[in-house]
């Protein structure tokens, strides 16, 4: 029988991409001469891509820019990125207590792979292409009994598959925005991890 798992979305909880996708919105600029502001754009990680370009690209614009900006992403964005304070003992945790570890994020799973593989998070699942209640049907589907994430979103995810969510405040949102929007704990970053996952664990089971 497989075990159950903690969900972890990735920027901004798992890892800190900010640098990278700034240096692939500054490229998606030079290649499409239309200006996307990098530094606006990474201050709100979290939604999908396609509503982010939204912001800069008519709508008939917006496929061929996304198009374009996941062919530069692995040349821009990768090698920049850094574990945020406790991923990796967060994960190690995970591991200690006989779980399996999945990251559901609404970037691509090819692309989230690359992250990891950088940065050196071994995860048993990775799930892609997913935001807010598109992503509790995968901690479902992957017997996820927690999730912990950074944005409001993914508040709204674990409420809505029926576990308890872990906020981050490593992220665009605020502890108490995260309460609000339904997390059962907030934490600084992942450093608290290892100490609450018990906890966790007996708010979930």
């Amino acid at each position: 029988m497989t075990s159950p798992a903690v969900g972890f979305d990735l920027d901004m909880t798992l890892i800190d991409s900010r640098p990278g996708i700034a240096a692939a919105y500054r490229a998606l600029t030079e290649r499409t001469g239309v200006y996307v502001d990098a530094d606006a754009a990474v201050s709100r990680l979290g939604p999908p891509l396609r509503q982010e370009l939204g912001l800069w690209f008519p709508p008939e614009g917006v496929e061929a820019a996304v198009e374009t900006y996941r062919a530069l992403y692995p040349s821009y964005a990768i090698t920049p990125s850094l574990p945020l304070p406790g991923a990796l003992d967060a994960i190690a945790a995970v591991r200690r207590a006989g779980l399996r570890a999945v990251v559901v994020t609404s970037k691509l799973g090819r692309l989230a792979r690359l992250h990891l593989e950088h940065v050196g998070l071994v995860v048993d699942e990775v799930v892609g292409d997913l935001f807010a209640e598109g992503k509790a049907t995968a901690l479902t589907e992957h017997g996820a009994v927690l999730y912990v994430g950074d944005h409001v979103a993914d508040m709204t995810a674990a409420r809505v598959a029926g576990v308890p969510g872990i906020g981050v405040t490593t992220g665009p949102c605020s502890a108490s925005e995260l309460l609000t929007a339904g997390a059962k704990l907030v934490l600084d970053d992942l450093t608290g991890f290892p100490a609450a996952l018990n906890r966790s664990m007996r708010l979930a089971l």
